[in-house]
């Protein structure tokens, strides 16, 4: 089908024209391979592709354009109270409203009724563009300083917005058509706020399912109160900080932090040793910084007395041509069956059972298992230490007794955010991570990186994720200053992303995403810093 458009059509018009039918509803557009909104308007020839709910692009754009309705919702409703819309768990957002009392079931209610009224009205989601300091004063107007700091510190000359009916707000990135384009949420009563709940991208006409989280909940929250101590809870706090020359302190501080926390992770294994506890478990997804953790609570445990024994699940890998395969006829590394259970718990019954035993070396390069006079036994004092992704699943030590594991998970669980509104992406954080690390360290161009990122989602979403629950300790490898870190480092690699390729859509968002941070050098992170892992120079060798 072919059709001519006048200059100046925008792509929803031309949506419309060609009465495209996707899977399930479009969401916006890739336009030479940028992220637009619907509402873009063509004045020259462009490549488009039409984005539904099911994309990765398209569930962004209907979540901030909930968030929008959730947050004009609140502030007709509540004008003098505050919305937080904090961190993704249980398969939704979790959010908190102070409005000076406790948030009560049919203040809750109101506001979904309240954001029901809002969607059905079909109100556009306007973009506006004006000067920075035009948009600073219409958003302190609004008791918005959590937005107004962040944008006196990125030092843009222009800064844009939305507009809903006259109620401004900004989500970093597009926005549905109008709000009618919401067709399926919920919210729900959860912990000390509400659930935001948004449709299931393998089902788009059913919300995400359920899943309790009361363990992760409990990390973010501590996480919080530590950083609202700090008064370092959104991004513009730290790039003030940063500006101030306050940042070599937050570093430290930060770093602190977590070693106290792995410490109390070493004392709490040292008095389960007592109770029968012989092997640490360590589980999380890719990038979460799981080696450098391991490394560390290793060093803790010394200093408990505990003798640690360290074996990586790698190494049990079966032979390359006998790994499972996916659904596409790949190699499916990420499947449980890509490790020799057999021989694995074989050899770990004689290791508890104190044998000496000859330890395999997973060969990379070629593929295969090997042995090179590697052997390991335990003694009286030694606890023994396994890191890898499958590690909270209780399919990978089914003869051990319960009393006998000590589970750990390690994820990047980013507490900071951009703004009262605006939550960073734990996912976002650890591809960042694994671009520098890959390109650095393995050879990967970022094209490649972000090529692979969807099958490693799959890999966790089926094999880590479920099981996270299991663990006895949560442990947030994340760090508030990270990401400031990062980005001298992720730039150049990103923007070596060709425009005709696919991924670039990715590397620009990632671009425009990191652009909120202003610059930490790396030589401010102590050669211990679990960042060392991803960006080098680590103390460590791995």
């Amino acid at each position: 089908m072919y059709k001519e458009f006048e200059p100046g059509t925008s792509l929803l018009d031309m949506y419309e024209a060609f009465d495209i039918h996707l899977p399930c509803q479009a969401a916006c557009a890739k336009v030479n391979n940028k992220t637009e909104s619907l509402n873009y308007v063509c004045y020259k020839p462009k490549d488009i592709e039409f984005i539904g709910v099911n994309d990765p692009s398209g569930i962004r754009a209907y979540v901030r354009s909930l968030c929008f309705v959730l947050s004009k919702a609140a502030y007709e409703l509540f004008p003098e109270g505050k919305l937080f819309i904090e961190h993704p768990v249980s398969k939704g957002y979790y959010c908190e409203l102070a409005i000076g009392r406790t948030l009560m079931e049919e203040d809750i209610h109101a506001l979904k009724q309240r954001m029901k009224e809002i969607i059905a009205a079909g109100l556009p989601f306007v973009a506006c563009l004006e000067q920075t300091p035009e948009v600073i004063e219409a958003f302190r107007k609004n008791n918005r300083t959590d937005k107004t700091l962040l944008l006196e510190t990125i030092g843009e000359l222009y800064s844009r917005y939305y507009s809903v009916d006259g109620y401004i707000d900004d989500f970093y990135g597009c926005l549905l058509p109008t709000t009618k384009w919401i067709y399926l949420f919920d919210v729900i009563p959860y912990a000390n706020g509400f659930l935001l709940r948004v449709p299931n991208t393998d089902a788009t006409e059913e919300l995400q399912p359920y899943v309790e989280q009361g363990k992760m909940l409990s990390v973010f929250q501590n996480l919080l109160q530590y950083q609202k101590a700090m008064r370092m809870t959104n991004v513009g706090d730290l790039n003030k900080s940063i500006q101030r020359g306050g940042i070599s302190t937050v570093v430290k501080v930060a770093e602190t932090v977590q070693e106290r926390q792995i410490g109390q992770i070493a004392d709490e294994i040292f008095r389960k040793f007592d109770e029968g506890v012989r092997i640490v478990l360590i589980a999380g997804p890719s990038s979460s910084g799981k080696t450098t953790f391991c490394k560390r609570l290793q060093l803790q445990l010394l200093a408990t007395t505990l003798r640690p024994i360290s074996i990586s699940l790698d190494d049990y890998y079966v032979n390359r041509v006998d790994t499972p395969l996916d659904e596409n006829g790949e190699y499916d590394y990420e499947s449980l069956y890509a490790i020799d259970l057999p021989q694995f718990n074989e050899d770990l019954q004689k290791i508890l059972a104190e044998e000496k035993v000859a330890l395999p070396t997973y060969d990379f390069p070629s593929g295969m298992r090997v042995y090179r006079g590697n052997t390991v036994q335990l003694k009286k004092n030694s606890v023994l230490v396994m890191e890898g992704i499958h590690a909270m699943n209780p399919l990978l030590v089914p003869n051990i007794p319960p009393q006998a594991i000590y589970k750990i998970y390690v994820s990047a669980l980013t507490s900071i955010s951009l703004d009262d509104h605006n939550w960073i992406s734990t996912t976002d954080n650890r591809l960042i991570r694994r671009i520098v690390r890959d390109f650095q360290f393995r050879g990967y161009s970022a094209k490649e990186t972000i090529s692979r990122w969807p099958s490693v989602r799959r890999g966790e979403d089926k094999w880590i994720f479920p099981f996270q629950e299991n663990a006895d300790s949560m442990f947030n490898s994340a760090m508030l200053y990270e990401l400031a870190a990062l980005r001298k480092i992720a730039e150049p690699i990103l923007k070596e992303v060709p425009q005709k390729e696919a991924e670039f859509s990715e590397a620009f968002r990632l671009l425009k995403f990191l652009g909120y941070f202003n610059y930490v050098d790396k030589e401010e992170l102590p050669n211990t810093s679990l960042l060392r892992e991803f960006v080098g120079g680590s103390s460590f060798r791995y």
